[in-house]
């Protein structure tokens, strides 16, 4: 926990430091003194402080609480699920949230004034859609195993993207906003994106925390749960709902992001072992620092221009995936 909040706070420190504008650490950490004291004076110009606050600062802050999210909804699936390859965009999760604000961008102004504010419900919807799906077609397949799992998540988020990109040809006046928002990104909407998400995020994270205890106990399998006084259904309801909030409310604000989820928990785990009230907690945390440096690397590497974030993720996380993939083969045969 405490390697975990050391490097979450070095990557923010980072994180606002990195940009066109070259400021150092002790300078802003004073310079957002000056804004809490009135009696602090600030190191900073108002020409450096103003992009410092309404820019870097939101856009750090946004990073953490996406990573922190998508990381703790994979550390989530994978432990209800009892299956190393789960993850909220190999379980259509994503791709079902993706659907869902997608809907509500192109057809929300015609349903209310404050389109927006749909966005997290109608991809919390989606969300849990595209889970219930895969769950229900890999069980029927195979019993819910790693292969059968992953196939059926395949399946179902092509099949969701593919509902989604007929929408967007519906929408075609708003397909430059949808293409953009798809790539993934953190820079967009500021201190507003971070007030929309935050209620979403504080529930989601609170309830998935709560719940380690409860996931170790499924890791035990259902019997042994039974027989400890647990009801394995309504704790793989309540864990799969507040992962797929959390799910829903990163991509409503951020786009599609893959991998974090995958990645970061299985890091996590090799850290801590398997005991999910310490693999949570500190998923949380790791999330929210890779999720920023991806985007340091996102936002520098081409400079001035930007990478979508989902392509940093990608390829840091398909080769982690195939490795991931190879050390679980004797669960897929």
């Amino acid at each position: 926990m405490a390697g975990g909040l050391a490097l979450l706070v070095a990557s923010v420190l980072l994180g606002v430091t990195a940009g066109a504008a070259d400021i150092s650490a002790a300078d802003i950490v004073r310079h957002l003194l000056s804004l809490a004291s009135p009696e602090a004076e600030s190191p900073l110009t108002d020409r450096q402080g103003g992009p410092l606050v309404e820019l870097r600062l939101p856009r750090v802050v946004m990073g953490v609480v996406v990573g922190a999210l998508l990381a703790t909804a994979g550390g989530a699936y994978q432990g209800v699920f009892r299956n190393p390859l789960a993850d909220p965009y190999l379980l259509g999760a994503a791709a079902g949230a993706g659907l869902g604000a997608t809907l509500v961008i192109v057809f929300g102004q015609e349903l209310t004034d404050t389109p927006r504010a749909l966005v997290p419900v109608a991809a919390f919807v989606g969300a849990l859609l595209g889970v219930a799906a895969a769950y229900t077609l890999g069980s029927a397949a195979g019993g819910g195993g790693t292969a059968s799992l992953v196939l059926a998540g395949v399946a179902v988020s092509s099949f969701l993207s593919a509902a989604q990109t007929l929408t967007q040809q519906i929408g075609g006046d708003k397909l430059l906003r949808i293409f953009s928002w798809l790539l993934g990104g953190l820079g967009r909407g500021g201190w507003d994106d971070v007030r929309l998400v935050a209620p979403y995020a504080v529930v989601s994270l609170m309830v998935l925390l709560l719940c380690g205890y409860l996931l170790d106990m499924l890791a035990l399998g259902d019997e042994k749960a039974v027989s400890l006084g647990l009801n394995p259904g309504a704790v793989r309801i309540v864990v799969i709902s507040a992962a797929s909030l959390a799910t829903a409310a990163a991509v409503a604000v951020s786009g599609l992001i893959g991998f974090v989820g995958i990645v970061v928990p299985h890091v996590v785990r090799r850290l801590v072992g398997s005991n999910y009230r310490a693999i949570l907690p500190v998923t949380v945390f790791l999330g929210g620092a890779f999720m920023v440096l991806v985007d340091i690397v996102a936002r520098t590497v081409v400079a001035p221009a930007e990478l979508p974030l989902g392509v940093v993720t990608a390829f840091l996380g398909a080769p982690f995936f195939l490795v991931i993939l190879r050390t679980t083969r004797h669960r897929t045969t």
